[in-house]
């Protein structure tokens, strides 16, 4: 079980942070110096040559796969109810295959290199069961509140701290197979890889910005622009 070969892109969700932004649009197509944020995201995504991508859809969903449709991305719609990350991923492990994979939030614009090269290149899967590429507090552009691990010269993770998870990582998924329940959160797979000593992190060299929120579009395309 060596690197992984597959990306599960995260673009389900409700948005409701965007308020009146994301009432007619899912949130992976609001624009961010003039290309939609799931754009970005798949940028990134092909430069490390998966041989597959997936991304999960519920709200707006046709509107997000029609755009996605000539992309060559696979859909996991997810139906009648979303599954939330955890629920979601294991819904779209026929879609990836076997081993692990990466994983990516759409709602987030980085400086600095690629997160999925800064994963690959830290990736040790004899000792990891998830690698989840994380910066300071000082270069979370756009982050409310605190960080959310401590990490130590290692690279293993404690709860709490000043690094921000970015909303990439590397995982094995094949833990989600006994979690109960259709929808629930990875921090429930999270939290027995802690117990465990298999959750770890690395530090992405450049910055990240949330786009969460609406006041994330301005500084998303400042941070660009001062790149």
């Amino acid at each position: 079980m060596g690197a992984p070969s597959a990306i599960m892109l995260f673009a389900a969700g409700f948005g409701t942070r965007m308020q009146a932004l994301t009432r007619e649009c899912p949130k992976p197509l609001i624009t961010v110096a003039g290309r939609p944020l799931i754009a970005r995201t798949l940028d990134l995504a092909r430069a490390v040559s998966p041989d597959r991508i997936v991304a999960n859809t519920h709200y707006k969903a046709q509107m997000l796969e029609d755009w996605l449709a000539p992309e060559g991305i696979l859909i996991s719609r997810e139906e009648p109810d979303i599954l939330d990350t955890g629920g979601g991923l294991r819904q779209a492990l026929p879609l990836l295959g076997a081993g692990p994979v990466w994983t990516s939030n759409t709602d987030a614009v980085w400086t600095g290199g690629n997160p999925f090269e800064t994963a690959l290149a830290a990736w040790q899967p004899d000792t990891m069961d998830a690698l989840l590429v994380c910066v300071p507090l000082a270069r979370a552009i756009g982050r409310q509140g605190g960080g959310d691990f401590t990490v130590d010269a290692a690279g293993s993770n404690t709860r709490g701290g000043e690094k921000v998870y970015s909303g990439v990582q590397i995982l094995k998924p094949e833990g989600l197979q006994d979690i109960e329940g259709k929808s629930f959160s990875l921090n429930v797979l999270w939290n027995r890889m802690l117990d465990q000593g298999r959750l770890f992190a690395v530090e992405h060299p450049g910055h990240w910005c949330d786009v969460g929120r609406p006041e994330g579009i301005a500084l998303a395309e400042n941070l660009l622009e001062s790149r």
